[in-house]
């Protein structure tokens, strides 16, 4: 169980890194775009989509799938006075969701029809923080924050 528990743990890191890198690549995409710059709009789009299909989503399928794996083999012990990790489980549904929102996103600029400037992908950036914040205090602690 160390092995999955380590994969997990490498996945869930990859999926950050992409979580994180995504929005910053819309933030550039957005101020080429406002500033015209055709060329620099298309280099965005395809490292968009690769870092979307080819890392950001494999690595949250093996991170979920993996996740899944050890929840299952220790399912009595963290749905018994486990508050911690029903808190962590929810902050993974709004992370999966967070996700998602970035696909629709990089569909936009895909399609042209971006209308968000780069202050309000600045922003969007930084959601995943508080969430990966939380969840470290909660698997560390295992306790409620």
């Amino acid at each position: 169980m160390l092995w999955v528990k380590a994969f997990h743990i490498m996945a869930v890191i990859t999926w950050f890194a992409a979580l994180f890198y995504l929005p910053r690549l819309f933030v550039y995409h957005a101020l080429a775009n406002a500033e015209g710059d055709k060329t620099g709009s298309e280099r965005f789009k395809v490292m968009e989509r690769k870092l979307y299909r080819g890392i950001m989503t494999p690595s949250m399928l093996v991170a979920l799938g993996l996740g899944l794996w050890l929840l299952v083999d220790r399912w009595s012990s963290y749905f018994h006075n486990a508050t911690w990790m029903h808190i962590k489980l929810t902050l993974v549904i709004l992370l999966i969701g967070y996700h998602h929102v970035c696909g629709a996103y990089m569909k936009k600029f895909a399609r042209d029809e971006n209308t968000r400037s780069d202050r309000f992908y600045r922003v969007f950036n930084e959601l995943p923080v508080f969430i990966l914040v939380a969840v470290v205090i909660l698997v560390t602690l295992k306790q409620p924050l």
